[in-house]
């Protein structure tokens, strides 16, 4: 089996729990979606934030959506200067029989920005 990288990332509005959870939910359904993936194909999930945001963890939302068998980390992002804020972004390593050119990475709301040539 081929391990494969899906990078993807979200903006929130504000750093609220409720809305945190929201937008990691639907991060994670999207980047499973369009990769065609279920959860069994999961190895393991890096969420990192942006230091504006402190209202909870992604991968608290990630095993509140059932992913609590899948390894799941957070860090926070380095604090430069000018970055977007309030981004959560994931790295998810998983089992994929596909060409690294084809992986599909995920960049929903705001976080289009970061990365105009991997946007949906």
């Amino acid at each position: 089996m081929t391990v494969r990288a899906i990078r993807g990332a979200t903006q929130l509005e504000v750093d609220d729990r409720e809305h945190l959870f929201e937008r990691t939910r639907e991060l994670v359904k999207e980047v499973l979606r369009a990769n065609d993936l279920d959860t069994e194909a999961l190895i393991s999930i890096v969420f990192t934030c942006t230091p504006d945001l402190v209202s909870d963890f992604p991968a608290a939302a990630a095993r509140e959506m059932g992913l609590g068998d899948v390894p799941l980390m957070c860090a926070t992002e380095i604090a430069v200067p000018h970055a977007l804020p309030r981004v959560v972004r994931l790295m998810a390593h998983v089992n994929l029989e596909v060409p690294r050119r084809d992986v599909q990475h995920v960049y929903l709301h705001g976080a289009t920005t970061l990365r105009k040539d991997l946007a949906q």
